[in-house]
């Protein structure tokens, strides 16, 4: 996210800084979503400098909103990326992290897999880790990745896996994953000597109807559900409880002055009633441009700006300025 630090006696040494901060907040929840087009990602914004490696011949002037940022890093599939705003003097950065553990990942963004990915359960990764200390707020999610076929490994490993026939491993089930890696990023938070704000973001249901995102499925309605209309599905459930049991064992294990810096966004209740809200066929850019009736690939996980995830950002700064 050393000693003695203090988020809050920071902060109100720096009262002329909280609307930047909360600026800051906002923007980045923006910018994530307007970028992303599939999976996880841990969503950091971070002080003056970024703890990456700045290569200025990447550098490109862009204007976000109102203000003038300029991007000194991205990678090659521009999935990390971080802007710095000189007129306010902070940093934002979005980290590519999917599963939030170690991992080796075998598949293209149209979920095309040549083979099973790898998940070291019990080492988080680096992307985001050897940042951490840099960190004043983060933001961090995990996901439907989970879901996919995989290999676990724990101490270099194979301990199992979720839906690999082909191999001679114990079906485990990406509940366990899912539990395991959460297990191992708290811990790694809990016991950190640095304690940033960090707010974790539950789980975010999708709402495909007539198939899923490989075989036709579609996201068509154009009005919100009513309450009880629409519990979800029951890996939506599944998911969100073991996320809430291993967020609060990581309140609970941070018992020490600081350890109000676990923030819980549940948006799940509130994004489960927005089948209205996701980018359906445009997934990518003009998608009936070259042929109206053209057959496309729906996104009824992703959301549309402006829409649902705008209450997010409310939510954010509630959680801040609550305290």
């Amino acid at each position: 996210m050393g000693p003695g630090w203090q988020p809050w006696t920071w902060l109100e040494r720096r009262s002329s800084h909280v609307s930047v901060k909360l600026f800051a907040l906002v923007l980045l929840v923006y910018l994530t979503f307007r970028i992303l087009f599939s999976g996880f990602v841990v969503l950091l914004p971070v002080p003056e400098s970024p703890a990456v490696a700045v290569d200025r011949s990447y550098s490109t002037e862009v204007t976000v909103g109102a203000e003038d940022a300029v991007e000194i890093y991205h990678d090659e599939q521009y999935k990390s990326r971080t802007w710095h705003f000189p007129s306010h003097n902070f940093t934002i950065s979005l980290i590519w992290s999917p599963f939030l553990i170690k991992a080796e990942i075998f598949e293209n963004d149209d979920g095309e897999s040549k083979s099973e990915n790898q998940l070291h359960l019990d080492t988080v990764d680096e992307n985001w880790t050897s940042q951490y200390n840099s960190f004043d707020y983060m933001v961090i999610s995990g996901g439907q990745w989970f879901l996919k076929t995989a290999v676990y490994m724990e101490n270099n490993t194979d301990v199992g896996c979720h839906y690999c026939p082909k191999l001679n491993l114990s079906e485990l089930g990406y509940e366990y994953a899912y539990s395991k890696t959460l297990k191992s990023v708290f811990h790694f938070v809990a016991t950190s000597e640095h304690k940033p704000i960090i707010i974790y973001r539950t789980w975010a249901p999708d709402h495909f109807e007539y198939g899923q995102w490989f075989s036709g499925g579609v996201c068509n309605r154009s009005a919100p559900y009513k309450a009880g209309e629409f519990d979800g599905r029951e890996v939506d459930r599944v998911m969100r409880k073991i996320e809430l049991e291993e967020f609060n064992r990581a309140v609970a294990l941070d018992r020490t002055e600081q350890a109000a810096h676990l923030k819980l966004l549940d948006t799940f209740q509130l994004s489960l009633l927005r089948p209205d809200a996701h980018s359906g066929p445009y997934r990518r850019f003009h998608p009936f441009e070259k042929d109206k009736n053209a057959k496309v690939q729906n996104d009824c996980l992703h959301w549309c700006l402006p829409g649902a995830i705008d209450a997010w950002n409310d939510l954010i700064m509630k959680l801040i300025l609550d305290e």
